[in-house]
């Protein structure tokens, strides 16, 4: 089965994964998708990705959206494919530092002890929404390094069940694409 993937190449996203598969000498198909016609809001490509947002793959009966998702995908699915992540003790220890450190600022600075979201706000805004998706990438690495990465930062394990309650049905949802990736990938 030949790899999709739905492209404008006007969307840097979208020129990682191409770069990423030529590169690596991926046999995929380019479907394009173009931006300045609003053609990613139709209802068809709704069926492909929710979001309506580029990139998106479908590989068979799967379907992926989220550059770095499709990226670790691809690096995963096909042999030989070198996924070019930092795989050395020392790059792994600074990744986690510099992490560790955000964590840290965000709950001593963006979150409030009295209200639930960032910048002591009753409602998620934008910027929780943002942040959020980008801290549940993590679950990739699977549950013992998800707590271990997270397990010291009970205000940032908080805000983001408070989140996921705010946007629920939508977060686990949106957010089952991850679980879908890690199994494919334990596979």
């Amino acid at each position: 089965m030949k790899l999709k993937v739905y492209a404008d190449r006007l969307s840097q996203p979208v020129r990682a994964v191409i770069i990423f598969c030529e590169v690596n000498g991926i046999d995929y198909e380019e479907i394009k998708v173009d931006l300045a016609n609003r053609e990613h809001l139709t209802p068809e490509f709704a069926e492909i990705n929710p979001m309506q947002q580029l990139p998106a793959i479908v590989h068979g009966s799967f379907k992926l959206f989220e550059s770095h998702a499709i990226l670790i995908y691809i690096a995963s699915s096909f042999p030989g494919v070198a996924d070019h992540c930092p795989l050395n003790p020392e790059a792994v220890a600074e990744g986690e530092k510099i992490l560790s450190a955000a964590l840290s600022k965000t709950e001593s600075f963006w979150l409030d002890d009295n209200r639930p979201f960032l910048l002591g706000q009753n409602q998620p805004s934008i910027a929780d929404l943002i942040l959020v998706c980008d801290i549940m990438q993590i679950k990739l690495v699977g549950e013992t390094d998800w707590n271990r990465l997270l397990g010291p930062y009970k205000k940032v394990q908080q805000w983001i069940e408070s989140t996921r309650n705010a946007t629920n049905p939508h977060f686990d949802e949106l957010h089952k694409v991850l679980k879908e990736l890690k199994e494919k990938l334990q596979n």
